[in-house]
């Protein structure tokens, strides 16, 4: 008996009988996993070295693979090879994190770098108008995203939050439903450029309704509402699955409650199941709104673009940054280096702009959020 209890035992604890347990082996807590992590980067800077030139990519992939290896090596000899395991797992998905959030740092780094040229009042001041060279801002294409943006968001909240509500709320679980869903599901994957083509076939139509000419020019259309229509394909389904999600996780339990003391279902989700799930919606509002604002294929079909400013939706083509940026990148006055200049500060603007709305998504959701909720 006591033989096959140590087989077994063997069996399930492969450092049992060796020479490193995980009771008295030693650790690599502290100052030695620094020192692992230090060591690696040097070996990756030999090797960043030995080429004779700049060369980032080269450096992290050496570094962390000599971290991986140094980190499962050393911790097998000191510790266990259980521990060195659970090292060694560690130390990867560390690894992945750090691949993964490199390249955000890179883009972040080169939109700062190169808009920063351009951040400054006459940026977002002045218009195209008259400029040919250098000079010029992009005050219009602002003046454009905003509105087409705010449209964009007025059609798209009501209608994601609506229908995420009947899902949660009202649906059975029906056909309709399940249609609802997978249609929200197809929406979710559309390239964006079919969705710009969408909005301008659908105004390009408006113009044989006779009580809708007014909003339509016909054949090759541009306006800023559009566009607007075109991001909303694009939003809502964002708007609905967030919203939805954000719904679901909110207890039952609450409901019960406001059911028993017999408020109707529309005051409890009213008064008790949106309130709870605000600060959710508005940070997946925001981020439906970050999907959308940088889009430009759908803007180049449905808007244009223009080198002034235009606050009327209905009233022709309007500049957007997303367009204001490829133009002038892609197609650049002299000099050049003035055009790429003033792609950059869109660029940077539109940074900037996202920043600004997920901080306001922050501060809204914990005003709005219900007290006593964490």
């Amino acid at each position: 008996m006591s033989i096959a209890t140590d087989t077994i035992t063997a069996d399930l604890d492969p450092d049992r009988g060796s020479d490193h347990d995980d009771m008295t082996s030693g650790s690599l807590d502290g100052g030695a996993m620094w020192a692992i992590r230090g060591a690696s980067a040097a070996v990756g800077l030999i090797g960043w070295l030995s080429f004779g030139s700049v060369n980032w990519a080269l450096w992290i992939v050496v570094a962390l693979v000599a971290y991986l290896a140094t980190t499962l090596i050393v911790s097998r000899i000191v510790e266990s090879s259980r521990q060195a395991t659970d090292r060694f797992a560690s130390a990867l998905m560390t690894s992945a994190f750090v691949v993964v959030l490199l390249p955000l740092i890179s883009v972040v780094w080169t939109v700062v770098e190169r808009g920063s040229n351009r951040f400054d009042w006459a940026f977002y001041s002045t218009t195209m108008r008259g400029i040919v060279g250098e000079g010029g801002g992009g005050y219009h294409a602002i003046v454009g995203t905003v509105v087409i943006t705010a449209l964009a968001t007025l059609f798209a909240v009501p209608f994601g939050l609506f229908t995420a509500i009947y899902l949660v709320e009202y649906a059975d679980g029906g056909r309709f439903a399940r249609a609802v869903t997978a249609l929200v599901d197809v929406m979710t994957g559309i390239p964006s450029i079919v969705a710009g083509l969408f909005a301008y076939a659908f105004f390009v139509f408006l113009d044989d309704v006779p009580v809708l000419t007014v909003l339509s020019t016909g054949v090759g259309h541009r306006s800023g509402l559009a566009g607007a229509v075109a991001l909303t394909l694009l939003m809502t389904p964002v708007v609905v699955r967030t919203s939805e999600e954000m719904l679901r996780l909110v207890p039952n339990e609450l409901r019960e409650a406001s059911y028993a003391l017999g408020v109707p279902r529309w005051k409890t989700i009213l008064k008790v199941v949106l309130p709870t799930a605000i600060a959710g919606i508005l940070t997946g509002i925001v981020l439906a709104i970050a999907r959308v604002i940088g889009e430009t294929a759908p803007l180049l079909v449905t808007v244009g673009i223009t080198a002034d400013v235009n606050w009327n939706p209905i009233d022709g083509r309007m500049a957007t940054l997303p367009v204001f940026s490829y133009n002038s990148y892609k197609f650049p006055s002299l000099p050049v280096d003035a055009s790429q200049d003033r792609a950059w500060a869109a660029a940077l603007t539109l940074v900037l702009l996202v920043v600004i709305l997920f901080s306001l998504a922050r501060i809204l959701s914990s005003v709005l959020k219900p007290k006593g909720l964490k």
